[in-house]
């Protein structure tokens, strides 16, 4: 009966210890399922959107040099005046008091001169009432150009800061903008700065309009560059022949350089550590799976371009379970 014990103990170790033996086989043979997809080099479009504020083309404060009463203000706020309007009639008794002293002036130098041709008035009287008249007739114009006051531009009035029959105190009578056509300034990188003309067309969109664009075009390229941000300020212009874009709104500029070979690969394809902003693909490759860091650019639909990174065309790379993944993992790849 002991012997019977014995024998039926040593079995039950050797089932036990086969068990264990194949449970560990079979544990060690499962190996994490991905999905994967193989990725291409495609030609990719080289655009490029900037948030900017519309300004108008041009602004001028409409004021007179000196002080006085304003006699009469011919526009309102919204108003569209051309070019060389009379926006502004500011009183006119010193303008008048200067026009009686030019005229006198001129009649004398007017005998001054006859005297001088035949010898009557010495050179230095002649010089002498000559800079008088000179003197007088700059005042006279000053004083003309600062009693009707012109608008230097074609444009909008956007301020009116008085009444007519107020004294002038400082402020602009009135604002003229110029808003055919109006403006924007970016700031593009560095990098592109040798592909950056004047002349290079641009797509407009602004919050009042939705997905309405407009068009433009690069109007200036600044000099310099900003050494902090690496960047460098250009201006876009947008014709606005209808008047429809308006200063102060805000506006996404799109520039399109053209296109570049880049390997593409899809969303679910990108893993971005926990952390930090780097971005990691896996590639799949023999059984197994190597971590690479990428630098990501444009999303298009429902994939992103690499700009960097060591995937290549015709990789196969992991769409599913990224979070488990880790570089060097052996994996079974999902057959579809």
């Amino acid at each position: 009966m002991k012997k019977i014990t014995i024998l039926l103990a040593i079995s039950l170790f050797v089932m036990a210890g086969c068990k264990k033996k194949d449970t560990a086989v079979i544990a060690g043979d499962q190996k994490m399922t991905i999905r994967t997809q193989e990725v291409h080099v495609e030609e990719v479009d080289q655009t490029y959107e900037y948030t900017a504020i519309v300004e108008a083309n041009a602004v001028n404060n409409i004021a007179p040099l000196t002080g006085g009463r304003i006699d009469k203000i011919y526009v309102e706020v919204g108003d569209r005046v051309n070019k060389g309007k009379v926006l502004v009639q500011m009183n006119e008794n010193s303008l008048k008091q200067s026009k009686v002293q030019l005229d006198n002036l001129k009649a004398s130098f007017k005998r001054v001169d006859e005297l001088y041709k035949v010898g009557g008035v010495s050179k230095s009287d002649w010089d002498a009432m000559k800079t008088q008249l000179d003197v007088a007739q700059t005042t006279y114009d000053n004083l003309l150009e600062n009693t009707q006051l012109i608008s230097p531009i074609s444009g909008v009035v956007t301020q009116r800061n008085y009444d007519s029959g107020d004294l002038y105190g400082g402020q602009p009578v009135v604002q003229v903008q110029q808003i055919t056509p109006v403006k924007m300034n970016i700031n593009i990188s560095e990098t592109l700065f040798k592909q950056v003309k004047v002349g290079t067309p641009v797509t407009v969109k602004v919050d009042a309009y939705g997905d309405e664009e407009f068009k433009g075009k690069i109007s200036l390229i600044y000099p310099t560059m900003d050494g902090t941000t690496h960047t460098f300020p250009v201006e876009v212009q947008l014709a606005n022949t209808d008047s429809r874009v308006r200063p102060g709104m805000y506006a996404r500029v799109t520039i399109n350089f053209g296109t570049e070979k880049h390997v593409v690969v899809p969303d679910e394809a990108i893993f971005r550590q926990q952390g930090s902003g780097n971005r990691y693909v896996y590639v799949y490759k023999d059984g197994k799976v190597s971590f690479n860091q990428v630098e990501i650019g444009r999303h298009l639909d429902k994939s992103y371009e690499l700009l960097s990174g060591n995937v290549q065309d015709g990789d196969m790379v992991a769409t599913t379970g990224l979070a488990r993944l880790k570089d060097g993992l052996e994996v079974n790849v999902e057959q579809k």
